[in-house]
């Protein structure tokens, strides 16, 4: 039986960790990754070309794995196609990622290409352009990988979806009901964003604010409303 909080301790501290995560994962909460589920080197190689830099060997392993899986990496926010891969405005940051009204990108500094597992950077769009700034978001692309899967895949079943506006109380009782998962709170420079898990539920607390819910089955989702009897959003 697939148990998040152990599947994922203990399994993220390394790439290879953090594919196996990956694998177990999707094929647990949705349906197993398969061979045709990523992108293969010819697609990677053009990206390359038309960029004019090598990719860190973490993204093309991350897109060889998953990078077609849309309902692992395309929910809310979207990974980008190898195609779409642009280096921003400052010509410092590679772009893989966007949220999908656009405000905010996530992206690798170039100057960290060569590393194996690239470290992670992101920016939020702001009224005043000239206060954007590229910031520290996850410190190995591998474990943002992971991120992803987790965020794209809470939002993957809207029936089996919620989310609650969060009073002190309700932040005491998820600290003292679920069990916090073995993900760093993010982003680095401000770590607001920090995941929990019990039996065949997940759940994502941000910025002490709000708390993203995702069950398997709907008698877990059944389980948070009771422990947690807040005015839930839908």
């Amino acid at each position: 039986m697939f148990d998040l909080r152990t599947e994922l301790a203990g399994t993220i501290d390394n790439r290879d960790g953090s594919w196996g995560f990956i694998r177990r994962f999707a094929a647990a909460w949705s349906t197993p990754l398969g061979e045709r589920d990523g992108y293969d080197a010819a697609d990677l190689d053009a990206a390359e070309q038309r960029l004019g830099l090598r990719l860190p060997t973490v993204l093309r392993e991350a897109y060889a794995l998953l990078g077609r899986r849309g309902d692992l990496t395309g929910n809310q926010d979207r990974l980008l196609t190898p195609e779409e891969l642009y280096i921003d405005d400052t010509g410092q940051v590679l772009v893989y990622r966007l949220e999908n009204q656009h405000v905010a990108e996530w992206g690798i500094p170039l100057d960290a290409l060569e590393r194996e597992d690239s470290r992670t950077v992101y920016r939020a769009s702001m009224a005043d352009k000239s206060a954007e700034l590229w910031a520290p978001w996850l410190d190995r692309l591998s474990l943002a990988f992971v991120e992803i899967v987790l965020s794209e895949t809470l939002i993957a079943e809207e029936e089996l979806f919620n989310f609650l506006d969060l009073t002190p109380d309700d932040i005491a009782l998820v600290e003292a009901t679920y069990e916090r998962l073995a993900m760093p709170a993010y982003p680095a420079d401000e770590p607001s964003i920090v995941w929990f898990a019990g039996p065949d539920v997940l759940l994502r607390q941000d910025a002490g604010a709000c708390l993203m819910v995702r069950a398997r089955t709907p008698e877990a989702l059944d389980e948070v409303y009771e422990t947690l009897d807040g005015e839930w959003n839908l």
